[in-house]
């Protein structure tokens, strides 16, 4: 016998047949062995004959007293009562999940052959009883289907119910869980390689999924030092693997953060920090399943802070209490526990000692993420291969930068792009949308861009615009521009089908070309969307970025837009597939469905037979969005020669490469107005750091105080953006009252202001990637009562902002981490020991605190931000107790392609110590020499200063009571170093 440890159970191997395997829960620090040893001859089973008879004569798992015949046979008889008694409660029970147009049927419970062990007509083992429910890895995880105990027994699982009148904890506990001893793949040979190791994984006994693949291929590959991929294949056949660029390393990292160790039978892998033992990864917990449609691995975690795994409604600190996450991308309004537009199986995890890791699934097909309170997460695919990777950190910032060095950060947005912009679903003529451009500017409310929906198109189709209603589109484009303004329009990609011959060219152009998706039979997939019945773009075909390209440019040579919005992009279709149905085969019916809404791959999309260019929608589906939004940013930089500006609904990882993204068709309701706040966190942690919500609500009719407060928090989306349906009432500023319509205006230009320091922190983003938007962890991840906090959020690591999310209050309470705060407004400190604060919120306010040792540069603000970007800076410098601090600016002219790429910029960095302020400008560029200090604010000096100097040259300055030293009418150029210092 030979034991190999491994965290979280012990794993005892027997090299007698038939293989049998005991779990028993160890702590991380219990265990001791070494991948090492797998790569050495067995050692020598001949000595210490004493200890191994011992060892044989050990149970498995701890035995209870064995029971007599008469005791079994009463226990069977009472468990038949119980499942007789209970059946109406075990089916509410099991039907979990959304509402199911069409019932998935799952494979029927047949023993498949090979397996060894059926226990139909007797007792399951005791040892069932012995895993704790925390630790039950779900072994019937279809849905809408009532498991029973002989159907969970022909799978050879464990079934024990769980009462639902038992804890909250015990709601979603399975019933139906894998025993001690489920058969699972073998580590059948291991090797060291260049890069890691590589490894032979064997299967001896068939699952009850279709088409196991008995050998499997495994390489463990050191990229980086915080950087582990661990990535599992068929050696026998090429499967479809995610078409996106990611690093390919051909050297081993020369000092990794981890350490990896093996586990031969059943095969496990297991991380660590190598730093503190601290266990990131560890997939003996549970079964390895790896068939044609149906690949599944868990893993322990060390804590319950999990985020990330979009695009889902829910809190920003995911729920590990039985939490299944559904990954499909669907056009459905946000509602809990629905997979939504977007698809992200990336996540950022909190250890208990304030370090941080991350792991992402490099996998598009359909899945379930499923979050146990061991806690444990279970990865469950239906295509595709196991490409994981497992990101060190240490901290969160770094593990999102490190997970973006594989996917690609964020592009550097137009400056314009964070401006506030406004649209409607209904202006219904390009005239009423010019009024609401001209009321804008009439009561000097910002604005940078204007929107139109579908309503512009000539009968919703792409690439028109309807010839009586908006025939004056063009002047009004053109009147933007004249006033420094841009204009986006909307672009869905279903392609009209039905146009008289002649008569729409984007769709005769397209057949000609062999653009669309097909059916699997060949012919084009004829679907519905607003136009009526419509094909759709293939967007994994070159050719078809090709032809988008045209049709935009074309367009653009009538309506000169300088930004795209695409929408519908999942891609969503109002037909089940198409206008034929969809075929019956493995695609369309696989052997295990994921909860998707609706209950198929095909609900409400097209049919995941379709074919597309490089292989099936089954597999490309999650990925339409990205390919349109790729598509899209380089038609713009053809058309404009400028930086591309896209939003899209649809998003993947490596979407903040191209686009941006809103969150959807929320609601005028002040649930929306919070969950606003953990929907654009997410974002920031997945790459796409370009995200709001529609402001005061999409749906439903706003009040002119949730309209006040959303602008509010608005102002501090990274993209900011009203928007609103036709079925609902405008909800533009100019509609509401003169102290409404002041509220809103004084929070866009709070925003304004802000704009040197927000388009510095995307230019991090795009360089460093860092998050604009963070959760408060980021910066104080040893404090623990900052990890739930969702209601709250920083723009960098330095500007605190709480806005009020309730009706009929005049104050919001807010967390201030430990540290010594200033109210940005006024300059007041408070120095909090990491506390709860009771803040003043009248209607026109929303709190912003700084943090201390942060320099802020802020701008005179202006109606564009072509105006306000040309404007006298403001420095806000905030002093620790210690009287330092630092800060730093980007700055180019906007709108230039890869201006950082190719030197076309300013960088300034700012600091303070010893009551000397210096400014070093790092990188000069003339458009630096464009803009002026004009004041610079002291935050926090003790005392009163007796002289206060501007580069040797004695300088007027005012001290206040709050401590505030404030010298003015400076007149310092950016691209030229400066000192300011006070005695």
């Amino acid at each position: 016998m030979t034991e190999v440890g491994c965290v979280g159970w012990r794993v005892r191997s027997y090299s007698q047949p038939p293989a049998m395997v005991s779990y028993e829960r160890l702590n991380p620090e219990e265990v001791q062995f070494s991948s090492a040893a797998l790569l050495e001859p067995p050692p020598d089973d001949s000595g210490d004959a004493e200890a191994k008879a011992e060892d044989l004569e050990r149970p498995l798992l701890d035995q209870t007293p064995q029971c007599t015949v008469t005791v079994a046979l009463l226990t069977l008889g009472g468990l038949i009562m119980v499942v007789f008694g209970v059946w109406l409660l075990g089916t509410v029970f099991w039907l979990r999940g959304p509402p199911s147009t069409e019932t998935h049927k799952p494979p029927p419970p047949v023993a498949p052959s090979g397996q060894s062990k059926v226990w139909q007509g007797g007792p399951q083992p005791e040892s069932c009883s012995l895993i704790p429910e925390a630790w039950r890895f779900d072994c019937y995880p279809e849905r809408s289907v009532v498991v029973t105990e002989e159907m969970c027994h022909q799978r050879n699982c464990c079934f024990i119910q769980v009462s639902k009148t038992g804890s909250l904890e015990q709601n979603g506990v399975p019933w139906c869980f894998y025993p001690p001893d489920f058969p699972s793949y073998e580590l059948a040979a291991i090797s060291e390689t260049e890069m890691g190791y590589s490894g032979k994984l064997i299967r001896l006994q068939k699952t009850y999924y279709p088409n196991d693949i008995e050998t499997l291929q495994l390489d463990v590959l050191y990229e980086s030092n915080s950087r582990l991929r661990v990535k599992v294949t068929d050696p026998a056949k090429q499967r479809y693997e995610v078409p996106i660029d990611v690093p390919v390393v051909k050297e081993k990292a020369p000092d990794p953060l981890y350490t990896v160790e093996f586990s031969k039978q059943p095969f496990g892998i297991v991380v660590k920090r190598k730093q503190n033992g601290a266990v990131l990864l560890n997939t003996t917990v549970a079964p390895l399943f790896y068939a044609d449609q149906f690949l599944q691995m868990s893993s322990s975690l060390p804590s319950n802070f999990v985020y990330g795994l979009g695009e889902h409604r829910s809190n920003f600190l995911h729920d590990v209490q039985w939490n299944t996450l559904t990954m499909w991308a669907r056009d459905a309004a946000p509602v809990e526990l629905t997979n939504l537009y977007g698809v992200h199986p990336f996540y950022l995890l909190m250890e208990p000692n304030g370090l941080a890791h991350g792991s992402f699934l490099l996998n598009s097909n359909a899945m379930d993420v499923v979050l146990q309170p061991a806690p444990a997460l279970t990865w469950r695919t239906i295509g595709g291969i196991l490409d994981l990777y497992i990101f060190l950190g240490p901290d969160p910032g770094s593990v999102i930068g490190e997970y973006l060095e594989v996917v690609g950060k964020p592009a550097m947005p137009p400056y314009w792009a964070l401006g506030y912009h406004l649209c409607r679903w209904g202006y219904d003529s390009s005239d009423n949308t010019w009024d609401v451009v001209r009321a804008m500017r009439n009561y000097g409310i910002p604005q940078d861009v204007q929107w139109n929906d579908i309503d512009y198109m000539d009968r919703a189709l792409d690439f028109t615009i309807d010839p009586v209603k908006f025939s004056t589109l063009p002047d009004l484009v053109k009147d933007l521009h004249i006033h420094n303004q841009r204009y986006v329009m909307i672009l869905d990609p279903g392609i009209s089908s039905t146009q008289p011959a002649g008569s729409y060219l984007p769709f005769e152009e397209g057949i000609k070309q062999g653009i669309f998706i097909n059916k699997s039979s060949g012919d084009t997939l004829i679907g519905k969307v607003w136009p009526g019945l419509t094909a759709f773009p293939d967007f994994s075909n070159p050719d078809t970025h090709e032809w988008w390209y045209q049709n935009l440019k074309n367009f653009h040579d009538k309506v000169p837009f300088d930004g795209l919005w695409i929408d519908m992009n999942e891609p969503s279709n109002f037909f089940d597939g198409s206008i034929d149905g969809c075929p019956s085969n493995a695609l369309e019916n696989p052997p295990y469905t994921p909860g998707v809404l609706g209950g198929s791959l095909r609900a409400k999309t097209v049919c995941a037979s379709a074919r597309q260019k490089i292989t099936s929608h089954y597999n490309l589906h999650n990925l339409f969005g990205l390919m349109e939004a790729k598509a899209s940013a380089s038609a713009l930089k053809k058309i404009l020669g400028k930086r591309p500006f896209v939003i899209s609904r649809s998003t993947f990882p490596s979407q903040g490469v191209h686009s941006g993204h809103w969150l959807g068709d929320n609601r005028s309701q002040w649930k929306d107005l919070y969950m606003s706040i953990p929907g654009m966190l997410t974002f920031n942690l997945l790459g796409i750091p370009l995200v709001g919500a529609d402001i005061c609500g999409f749906s439903d009719t706003t009040t002119e105080e949730l309209c006040v407060r959303w602008t509010q928090l608005g102002a501090f989306y990274p993209f900011t953006r009203n928007h609103n349906t036709k079925e609902s009432k405008a909800q533009d500023p100019t509609v509401f009252s003169p102290a409404a319509q002041t509220a809103m205006k004084e929070a866009l230009l709070l925003r304004y202001s802000l704009f040197p320091f927000l388009y510095t922190l995307f230019h991090h983003a795009h360089v460093s990637g860092q998050t604009v938007a963070r959760a408060l962890f980021f910066e104080f991840p040893t404090d623990q009562k900052t990890y739930g906090i969702d209601k709250q959020f920083l723009w960098g690591k330095s500007l605190l902002v709480t806005p009020v999310l309730d009706p009929g209050v005049d104050y919001v309470v807010g967390y201030l981490p430990q540290g010594l705060w200033y109210d940005f407004y006024t300059g007041d400190s408070l120095v909090s020991k990491g506390e709860e604060v009771k803040l003043r919120a009248p209607l026109d306010k929303i709190n912003v605190h700084l943090r201390e040792g942060s320099i802020i540069p802020t701008q005179r603000p202006n109606t564009t931000l072509w105006v306000s970007s040309g404007q006298p800076l403001r420095l806000i410098v905030c002093l620790t107790e210690e009287g330092l601090a630092e800060g730093d600016l980007f700055w180019d002219d906007g709108e230039t392609l890869d201006t950082y790429e190719t030197d076309q910029y300013a960088y300034i960095t700012f600091r303070l110590k010893e009551n000397t302020m210096t400014s070093e400008v790092v990188h000069s560029h003339l458009e630096a020499s464009y803009i002026t200090v004009e004041t610079v604010s002291f935050y926090g000096v003790k005392s009163a200063p007796t002289s206060v100097t501007v580069n040797s040259q004695e300088a007027a300055f005012n001290y206040a009571a709050n401590q505030v030293l404030t010298v003015s009418d400076l007149g310092l150029t950016l691209n030229q170093n400066f000192v300011i210092s006070w005695t």
